[in-house]
């Protein structure tokens, strides 16, 4: 399926959501369920991974088993500051409550994990579309 997947979008990266399996498994659900329509990184983490999201490019999202779940889109990157993320940006992400606070409290444990949080650390908020499911859960 994965090479599929490529020869019908030869641009895309793939990768999965988070850090753990788990976290991969839940974020690839909620964008299959149209939930989750952004996400962001730390701009460290961004620039530090080996596949880097631009405007326009297509995603294969895959798994905790490195199984394709979706083919998205990234519409657009915004750089921001963690203080500054509104309540309208954390609902796009799609997580818990949809609440600014439940994001808040998920991404600083998420980024502390990473090796580095501050309130005024800089993230790249990225909105992106549904384009292929690939796996229902």
């Amino acid at each position: 399926m994965l090479e599929m997947l490529k020869k019908k979008y030869p641009s895309a990266i793939s990768w999965s959501f988070g850090d753990n399996a788990q976290l991969a498994d839940e974020l690839a659900v909620l964008v299959v369920e149209g939930k989750k329509t952004a996400t962001c990184s730390s701009l460290s983490g961004f620039f530090s991974d080996s596949t880097i999201p631009v405007i326009g490019g297509f995603s294969i999202i895959l798994n905790s088993q490195n199984e394709p779940v979706c083919v998205i889109r990234t519409r657009s990157m915004q750089l921001i500051r963690f203080n500054e993320v509104t309540e309208e940006q954390a609902n796009k992400e799609g997580e818990g409550d949809l609440s600014l606070a439940y994001w808040q409290d998920g991404h600083k444990t998420f980024f502390t994990r990473e090796g580095h949080f501050s309130e005024d650390m800089e993230l790249v908020f990225e909105e992106i579309e549904l384009i292929e499911v690939c796996k229902r859960y």
